[in-house]
């Protein structure tokens, strides 16, 4: 091995959807090897992590700032269905996308599939907040960049 740092996959933009593969490891399933609820909300945090990354969002520098460029995401609202079970070594993909933002927030969908079955579906509200947690503006780079990926994806639905 030469030294060369191996990076982990981040998914890929499939218009404007973001997916992301994830592996089923034992860790994330109860006794039957069946996916523990609570871990598809684990994919879902992963998924939008990547989302972000692959936008050119580096969370962990905005956390890193100081005064006005600190930045923090926090999940206000979150509604989860659940379809159908993920198992031990499954790969599934989770599917991200913004449909909506304001000021201070980004509304996202998302779904988990494994072989083209929708097993989990999110919609979410993510609050902006500055260092004492309160509701911020939204950076420019996010504000550039938000209205076109909803457009693209308004525009795919209808066509």
């Amino acid at each position: 091995m030469t030294g060369a740092t191996l990076a982990p996959p981040m998914g890929e933009f499939d218009g404007t959807a973001h997916r992301l593969p994830i592996r089923v490891y034992y860790e994330d399933t109860d006794a039957g090897g069946i996916v523990y609820y609570a871990n598809y909300l684990k994919f879902f945090e992963r998924g939008r992590t990547d989302y972000l990354r692959l936008m050119g969002i580096d969370q962990r520098a905005m956390l890193e700032a100081k005064g006005e460029d600190y930045l923090a995401f926090a999940v206000r609202r979150l509604t989860v269905d659940y379809l159908a079970p993920g198992h031990l070594d499954d790969t599934l993909i989770v599917h991200t996308v913004t449909t909506d933002f304001g000021a201070a927030r980004i509304e996202i969908a998302q779904r988990i599939t494994c072989g083209g079955q929708e097993l989990a579906k999110a919609t979410l509200t993510i609050a902006a907040l500055d260092e004492e947690g309160r509701p911020r503006r939204l950076p420019d780079l996010l504000k550039h960049k938000l209205p076109a990926l909803i457009a693209e994806a308004d525009q795919r639905e209808k066509n």
